[in-house]
């Protein structure tokens, strides 16, 4: 196959990806955080039922959605004394097969394109991609399918955060506690009081085992999903000022995505690789490659690190390196390979980058080799591949397209979804 032919294939892919979903998610929606990051980016649709005082009118005014909220909140106070062993307790705060049906029934009952729900869903929903796999879904569809991921994930953290589940990857990312402990029931017993109060006086059905799962995340210091946020006005202000004036014609690639490396031990703040991959990002950065530098990764290496690999990197890239820091992009969530493209995906997306134009990857060897056969682990653990590959220029670089289905939640991944 020729390279003409092969980048017309591309083409083509990245158009017909345009048309499918990108006619739905938009680069100027504004996400709604109410305040709480880690909810809004774990569990969307349930933090627009909270924002949205229309939406949840509707769903406090509903006769049987209002009777699904009192049971909630009934099970999770009786806990308190029905349970005589720690994992009961969290699990009354689960949501449970019946209740996620009851509630898929009247959301798809109370739905009119024209009505409140109606314009939750064309207004938020579809433009913020968050569930952009299901954007090509009727749009009441897409609304019972969000709320169905939303419960899901939720019951998912309480399983790993409180039950003591095995997460995807239990060296990083599992439950700080032991939970065949005697006294972890104490622990327990008291995170239920707190959920069973801080809910007593709301009459939304959700909001027990939303705020369960919220306070798992906190007592186990797993609000990463929420660090250096909102970032386009904060770490990344002096960055996202600057695309709107970018002759992007001047550059072969939009940006240079530089995956970080953690370190052995919980001293050091950036490891020797982490530092040899962003010396090679600089001199492509300063060859006039890309206006832009990404820097990706979170606190993962090793185990409950206060260190953040992207923020280390730039630090490093600014002090050490000399690239402006009005260049450097971080994305402080990623916590592996197949999620350093997606999340780089979404901020370029995000900040007004063109989509059409590839980015370049510079990593070492061995990372690289791996991305040129990373499809299956990409589709196992997000349910899709977030880049179309292009040329390997050398060891260390790697051309790619970005995918807008990496907007669509992962949230089997709460401190990175």
């Amino acid at each position: 196959m020729n390279i003409k032919f092969r980048f017309l294939i591309i083409f083509c892919l990245l158009c017909l990806q345009a048309f499918s979903q990108q006619m739905g998610a938009q680069a100027n929606y504004k996400l709604v955080s109410g305040g709480d990051w880690v909810k809004a980016k774990n569990y969307y649709l349930l933090t627009l039922f909270e924002q949205n005082s229309a939406v949840k009118n509707l769903l406090k005014n509903d006769a049987e959605l209002r009777q699904l909220a009192q049971v909630k909140h009934n099970a999770v106070k009786l806990s308190l004394t029905e349970c005589k062993d720690a994992l009961c307790l969290p699990g009354k705060q689960k949501f449970t097969v019946d209740e996620i049906q009851k509630v898929s029934n009247r959301l798809k009952a109370l739905y009119q394109p024209g009505n409140a729900l109606g314009n939750l869903v064309k207004m938020h929903l579809i433009p913020s991609g968050m569930y952009i796999k299901y954007n090509n879904e009727p749009p009441v569809d897409l609304l019972i399918k969000a709320w169905e991921q939303d419960a899901n994930y939720v019951n998912y953290t309480i399983g790993v955060y409180a039950e003591g589940n095995k997460p995807n990857y239990p060296q990083v990312d599992s439950i700080s506690y032991d939970v065949k402990r005697k006294g972890y029931i104490n622990l327990m017993y008291d995170c239920a009081t707190d959920v069973s109060e801080s809910a007593k006086n709301d009459l939304l059905f959700f909001t027990p085992s939303l705020n369960a799962a919220l306070l798992y995340l906190e007592i186990n210091e797993r609000r990463n999903a929420g660090f250096y946020e909102p970032m386009a006005t904060t770490a990344n202000k002096l960055a996202v000022d600057r695309v709107s004036k970018i002759k992007w014609a001047s550059y072969p690639y939009s940006h240079i995505l530089v995956p970080g490396a953690g370190p052995d031990n919980l001293t050091t703040p950036l490891s020797g690789e982490g530092m040899l991959r962003c010396k090679a990002a600089a001199r492509q950065y300063f060859a006039g490659k890309a206006p832009f530098v990404v820097v990706s990764g979170g606190s993962v290496h090793p185990y409950k690190t206060k260190y953040n690999e992207a923020a280390e990197m730039k630090r490093y890239m600014v002090n050490m390196l000399r690239v402006p820091e009005s260049v450097i992009i971080i994305e402080p969530h990623a916590r592996h390979t197949t999620t350093n493209i997606r999340n780089d995906v979404r901020l370029i997306f995000r900040y007004g980058m063109p989509m059409d134009k590839p980015g370049l990857i510079v990593t070492n060897k061995s990372q690289n080799d791996g991305i040129t056969n990373m499809d299956k682990r990409c589709l196992k653990e997000l349910g899709y591949v977030p880049y179309k590959l292009s040329k390997r220029l050398s060891e260390t670089a790697l051309e790619f397209y970005p995918v807008i289905t990496s907007l669509q939640i992962d949230a089997d991944e709460p401190m990175d979804p």
